[in-house]
């Protein structure tokens, strides 16, 4: 009777991505080969790929094979080599071997084993930001920051973790309530944890933001709407009207007026999404009640291990109220009709690169007026003013950076060339007056671009 006497597949340790692994399935008879076939297991063994065979009758193999000879046993050693591997290629492998029957030499004696190929991957991104940023800077109720780490690439899921200034962060991990959960009262006791100083008193503690609101999210919030923000005292100072380019930088660096804490509670979620590929998107959450006056120029920094890694992976973001934003104004020399654009082309005062983190949120408003939309206010990078009027020259603007941790402003005043040069031209060809006698144009400005005209005639 014809017998595999040894059948053995190597056990594989982890490989990472792009690293070459090599499967071998060794075995030993007192039989003949007729053949030895690998498989790759998908769907659960529903599926089996063929990846490699030897074909012992035609001698046509696709590895390396070493014979052995002991006794009257043949050894045989099938191995088959990936290179480069991917996370497809994660997942289990079967070898199946053929041996011709020695007592009939036409029945094949079948046997097989199996081995599970793990292949790691790295995080190959790792990001934070801010969460519900732009946000408005509040001067009356304590807000709460939450950090986000996104890493993504990883397989298995990395683990990840805070640190401020260098030191890890002391936390307290919660767990965000699920949809189901949010149905219920005890979920919702659960999920909804007050943001707690510890050396806050109970009317301190009213003050104080919930980390999350009835519906399970993360809120923003605030007392004031953007509209109603402003510098206090800003109202009292008004630029000359004789000062044609302001820019001025009002920098407001004025503190919240609320008990800070020295010692906020840290409070730390995670979540994995499991990506097609196979890997797995990391995204863990850092939540406190922000304190400006000591968390403005913190260096937070989100780091990940990874068995694949050698050491941790790091990004960091520094806190930073903005500092006076730069202003450019285009055409640089507008006249009448031109469309204007005011854009924010960074910082007066900051760091390398005129970076502020958290993302800043940029008001535009009109000293002393509306927008040319009729609008008290715009948001965005940039104001536009399309077809300028004769009667926005000398108009102020005022643009107003600001995020959770301060607030600050930019005024710049617009010039309008050539309108007075325009409306002499447009007299000039359409007044046999002008033309035929010396004269003096005297024009009154009457608003909504309408102009009084009067014509001295000098004999």
């Amino acid at each position: 009777v014809t017998v595999l006497k040894v059948f053995t597949i190597e056990p594989l340790p982890p490989v990472v991505v792009g690293e070459t692994v090599t499967l071998k399935c060794n075995f030993k008879t007192d039989g003949r080969l007729r053949e030895i076939v690998w498989y790759r297991v998908t769907d659960g063994g529903t599926i089996k790929q063929k990846i490699f065979t030897y074909d012992a009758m035609f001698n046509t193999n696709y590895s390396h094979m070493e014979d052995y000879r002991r006794r009257e046993d043949l050894v045989y050693q099938s191995t088959v080599r990936l290179p480069e591997v991917r996370i497809s290629d994660n997942g289990p492998y079967e070898c199946h071997v053929g041996i011709y029957d020695r007592a009939t030499r036409e029945k094949v004696v079948l046997a097989s084993g199996n081995v599970f190929l793990t292949v790691m991957s790295p995080p190959n991104n790792i990001s934070v930001v801010a969460e519900n940023t732009p946000a408005p800077f509040s001067r009356y109720q304590a807000q709460n920051l939450t950090l986000v780490c996104t890493a993504k690439g990883g397989k298995p899921a990395p683990s990840v973790y805070f640190k401020r200034d260098g030191e890890l962060i002391e936390v307290i991990s919660y767990t965000l309530p699920s949809a189901n959960d949010q149905g219920s009262s005890s979920a919702g006791v659960r999920g909804a944890r007050p943001l707690i100083s510890r050396d806050l008193d109970d009317t301190k503690l009213q003050r104080s933001l919930s980390l999350l609101d009835p519906e399970g999210r993360s809120p923003r919030l605030y007392t004031e709407s953007p509209q109603r923000v402003h510098t206090h005292g800003q109202q009292a100072y008004e630029p000359s009207p004789a000062t044609e380019v302001i820019p001025e930088t009002v920098v407001s660096r004025e503190f919240p007026r609320w008990v800070h804490s020295t010692d906020p509670l840290y409070y730390f979620s995670h979540t994995h999404i499991p990506q097609s590929d196979g890997s797995v998107v990391v995204q863990a959450r850092l939540t406190w009640t922000l304190n400006p006056q000591l968390d403005n120029d913190a260096l937070f920094s989100c780091e990940v291990k990874h068995p694949a890694l050698s050491m941790p992976m790091q990004t960091e973001v520094t806190l930073a109220a903005p500092k006076g934003p730069k202003l450019l104004m285009s055409p640089s020399r507008a006249k009448v009709g031109d469309t204007v654009r005011i854009t924010v082309q960074g910082f007066q005062v900051g760091s390398p690169g005129n970076e502020v983190f958290p993302e800043p949120l940029f008001t535009w408003t009109r000293v002393g007026g509306r927008l040319l939309d009729g609008s008290t206010q715009r948001e965005g990078r940039e104001l536009i003013l399309e077809r300028v009027p004769a009667e926005l020259n000398g108009s102020m603007y005022r643009c107003t950076a600001q995020n959770p941790l301060g607030s600050t402003d930019t005024h710049t005043r617009l010039i309008v060339f050539g309108m007075y040069a325009e409306l002499c031209n447009i007299l000039w060809s359409h007044s046999e007056a002008v033309k035929l006698k010396s004269h003096l144009i005297l024009m009154n400005y009457l608003g909504d671009n309408k102009y009084e005209i009067m014509f001295v005639t000098v004999s």
